[in-house]
Order: C-alpha cells, then structure tokens, then sequence
C-alpha cells in the first residue's frame, strides 16, 4: 500500500511517541501506584449515545454519574490516592486534553467510562444486544474481531470531528478511513500487559454485578488509550438500546453496583502493583482472587 504525505507524518509522530513513553516507562518511581486518572466519556455539546426509550437519557450524564462515585469510594477508603479527574461537570474536554490531564498528572492508571450502543437500522437483534466490555489499546490480529469493533471505535473517535482544528491536532488522523488505523499496527504499547491485567481485575469484579454479562476483553484502536502513557482501559458500562442495561445504568443504585466494581478492581490492581514496585514478597499480602471461569476469552467477539 502507497503511503502518502500525511501517514509518513503520522508514523513519524507514532514512532516519537513510542520513544518518550518508552524512556518515560523506564524512568519509573519506586513509590507504587499513587495516581488514577477517571475519563468521564463525552461531555457538554458531545452527549454521547442517547436512549430511544423516550426519555433522551444521555451516555454523558451516565459516565459521570458512574466517574464520581468511582472518585468517592476511592477516596473514602483510601485518602492517599490522588483520584485526578478528566471533567467533574458537563463540560467538554478534547480527546487530546483528557490524556494530557493524565500524562501531566504522572497518572499510574487510566480509566475511560462509556456506554455503549447498538445502530438500530442495522442490526434487527438490537434489543437483545447487552453486556459490558473492556477495552485496551492495540488492534485485534483476528480479521472478524477487528470488523466487529470497528463501529465502535469510529463511534467514539469520531467526537474529534467536533473539533475545528482536529486534522492538525491528531496529525491528519480521520476516524472513517480505515488507512489512518495502521498507525495501531505500527506500534507497541509499553504498558499492554499492565493494561490487560487490571482489564482481568475489572472483569471478574464486573461480573459480580449489577450488569453481569461480559462481553469480553479486546484491544482496540481508540485514540484516546493510544495519547496515554501509563496502563489504560476504556470501559463500556453496558447498552443504552438495551431496556434492562439502560434500567441499571440510569439508576443511582445501578451507577453505584458499577462503580463499586471498578472501585473494587481498582484496589485488587493497586496491591499487586504496589508489590510489584515495590518489591514486597507475595507472601506479605493478601492471597490474589482467582480469575473468574465465566470470564470471556480477550478475543471475543463484542457484536
């Protein structure tokens, strides 16, 4: 495939990104995971997925119900921790802005909060479409993995187009042609497996409830884990054109249940890391939990 101008300037900006995060990663503090970055998705005049139940329920206002009770359990249980937030109100930041809050913040651990959605018209099962799914960087090696998803990606990068000065901001990258995704091919995350093990943590705690289908773990090109430079997942709460998700996620107990969950995750990462870092002896710590059976496979299929 011919390249143009704009791609040899985009792998160029990769290959320099993949540089600094590389050096940043081997530059390391030996003071355990001290810092959480939580991305509440969407925001001000990007509303996010919209319910069709009539009542234009909105996936900006679940993620930061959900986002701010994370912040809260957090904190309450462990005051130490620095919970930095990418918006607190219904404001629009930048997808490039909410990782540089968490790059600037030296952020040990990245988490985006979404929900996610099935295109009515296209897919006459949709209402029997629901579950959550967790998401690293990267980019499936199985072909029908990464067609399925693609909607997904294109849905959730695609809110840089409401940015006026997006091509030059994100170096020509247009989330509707599939030649800008090589640019996933072209590197490696530094912080993959750090990454997918927190991905396993919040699984398993997910499945506990209150949405308890999981629709696996996958990596996947979205453009916001690829600006982090420190372990990242996106978090797709559960479906909006899903009338029993939709019912747990607009809800304040449903948005605790959830947020419990990822809190829960957040500290079984946290002790393991910690004594990674650190470098106590496993037998100083509590026993890990075993990974969930019901867990799906990383590869699964979302749709």
């Amino acid at each position: 495939m011919r390249l143009s101008q704009k791609h040899i300037r985009l792998f160029a900006a990769v290959a320099f990104a993949f540089v600094a995060i590389s050096a940043l990663a081997q530059s390391g503090k030996p003071s355990g995971l001290k810092t959480i970055c939580i991305d509440p998705g969407h925001g001000g005049k990007d509303p996010g997925c919209i319910s069709k139940d009539g009542k234009n329920v909105k996936e900006k206002d679940i993620a930061l119900g959900i986002a701010l009770k994370i912040k809260k359990l957090i904190n309450d249980k462990d005051p130490s921790v620095n919970v930095v937030m990418t918006r607190e109100k219904d404001t629009y930041p930048a997808l490039d802005k909410r990782a540089k809050t968490a790059n600037k913040e030296e952020a040990d651990l990245f988490i985006s909060i979404h929900v996610n959605s099935v295109d009515t018209k296209k897919n006459k099962n949709w209402k029997t479409v629901h579950g959550f799914s967790i998401h690293t960087l990267g980019q499936s090696s199985k072909r029908d993995l990464f067609s399925a998803n693609m909607d997904l990606c294109r849905r959730e990068n695609s809110v840089i187009l409401q940015e006026d000065d997006y091509t030059t901001k994100y170096q020509g990258f247009d989330p509707d042609n599939p030649e800008s995704y090589i640019i996933f091919n072209l590197m490696q995350n530094t912080n993959l497996q750090q990454s997918l093990s927190f991905a396993e943590d919040l699984n398993t705690s997910l499945l506990k409830g209150p949405i308890k289908h999981s629709r696996g773990i996958s990596q996947d090109p979205f453009l916001v884990l690829w600006m982090t430079t420190m372990p990242s997942v996106l978090l797709e709460c559960g479906f909006i054109t899903s009338q029993s998700d939709l019912d747990v996620m607009k809800s304040e107990e449903g948005q605790q249940g959830i947020a419990d969950a990822v809190a829960e995750a957040f500290f079984l990462f946290k002790e393991r890391y910690d004594r990674s870092v650190l470098g106590e002896s496993a037998g100083e710590s509590k026993k890990e939990e075993e990974p969930s059976k019901e867990a799906a496979p990383q590869d699964s299929v979302l749709y």
